[in-house]
């Protein structure tokens, strides 16, 4: 049901690429509220001390989702977009490189983190996100998708470095 609301974008942001656009999931409200419900509905029943979005998507279903489940909510930014002190990690795209942070007094040592985005792809923001938990002291429940783009590995990479992985829909290609 959830592959429904997402619109593929052809040729978008590059020739060849498939975007999958989550603005139509989010801008319809039986999209949006069975997106919350059915990762609400995963981990109500697990131990969550907060939930950690990845930008900028990962805000949008993080947010709620922390909301819905009684617990904070910590962003994970690019770099140079949080105001208090930060811990960076730094890593690999396709073209280059890339840095995310996070706030030093977000999450405290062995608190249990969920961690939200929109997408995995080969999973570099994800795990670059998870390092950040972990060097504060924080332990990863699970990494939660509204998509995972299959083909491209992200889910694969996760696990090897030992990380649980849930999405909710499917795409081949990227």
């Amino acid at each position: 049901m959830i592959k429904s609301f997402i619109r593929t974008v052809p040729h978008y942001p590059r020739h060849g690429v498939q975007f999958r656009d989550i603005t139509t999931l989010l801008k319809d409200p039986l999209g949006l509220k069975v997106t919350v419900d059915e990762l609400f509905s995963r981990y109500e029943n697990q131990k969550i001390d907060k939930v950690v979005g990845v930008e900028s998507r990962g805000f949008l279903i993080g947010t709620p989702l922390a909301y819905k489940l009684g617990v904070g909510f910590v962003p994970v930014r690019k770099q140079g977009k949080l105001p208090a002190e930060t811990l960076g990690h730094d890593y690999e795209l396709e073209y280059g490189s890339d840095r995310v942070e996070i706030h030093t007094d977000a999450i405290e040592r062995g608190e249990r983190i969920l961690l939200v985005d929109d997408l995995i792809a080969t999973g570099g923001t994800a795990i670059a996100a998870a390092a950040l938990i972990e060097k504060l002291g924080g332990e990863i429940v699970e990494c939660a998708f509204i998509i995972d783009l299959i083909s491209l590995g992200g889910r694969d990479r996760l696990a090897k470095k030992g990380y649980s992985m849930f999405a909710l829909c499917e795409f081949e290609g990227d």
